[in-house]
């Protein structure tokens, strides 16, 4: 009896193995609807109870990943034509054009593009930052162009929001540090976020959908 216990406790491991490689193979290489099913559960667990919880631990923020939902970073020309249509504004606030072009991510980014983000320390001008303010509840990624006190501009907006000009009361000229998520590095998948923003595009005002265009 003692032996036959023995055995099972022996055998009980290369069972267990087995069950797992079958397991893995109809998971991986199944080509049912119901694997497929499975693949995206076993995905959506993995990614949301692990890989977030890892990626927010280890970045020091609660939103260690954001995606880009609107134009207002979007550079549709050379910098130096961009420059000409827009560094009066930052030239009357003493950025001038050899100092804007050290800045990170001095050609702006695009919609659907997603960074990797990280906690909101040693901000300097010309950093991007993630913060909330207004009536939406969408983190606004701005570019920051004062310290004292922190202010920010979209590079392809055409003026710094301020609670009395925009519909969502977003002011972007005295950014509480309670307020900012995050700021954002140099490690960017372009238009990966798409495959989530193409969901909520029907949503939008039709100002605001599509691809960003000059």
């Amino acid at each position: 009896m003692e032996n036959k216990y023995k055995n099972e406790v022996t055998n009980n491991p290369n069972k267990i193995t087995s069950g797992l490689k079958k397991f893995w193979d109809f998971v991986w290489n199944g080509e049912s609807f119901l694997s497929w099913i499975v693949f995206v559960v076993l995905a959506f667990i993995v990614i949301k109870f692990i890989f977030f919880p890892a990626l927010t631990l280890t970045t020091g923020t609660s939103l260690p990943l954001v995606i880009v939902e609107s134009c207002s970073m979007y550079h549709d020309k050379s910098f130096d034509l961009w420059w000409t249509k827009n560094g009066e504004w930052y030239e009357d606030r003493n950025i001038n054009k050899d100092k804007f072009e050290e800045y990170t991510l001095k050609n702006g980014f695009s919609k659907g593009d997603i960074f990797l983000v990280t906690k909101a320390k040693d901000i300097e001008i010309g950093d991007t930052i993630i913060f909330l303010s207004g009536n939406t509840q969408r983190p606004i990624i701005h570019r920051v162009v004062s310290l004292d006190p922190i202010e920010t501009k979209g590079d392809n907006n055409d003026r710094q929001f301020t609670q009395t000009n925009n519909a969502e009361k977003i002011d972007e000229t005295n950014i509480p540090q309670d307020k900012i998520i995050g700021k954002t590095t140099l490690i960017r998948i372009p238009f990966l976020g798409w495959v989530k923003l193409v969901f909520f595009e029907p949503l939008r005002v039709k100002s605001e959908r599509g691809l960003c265009r000059g």
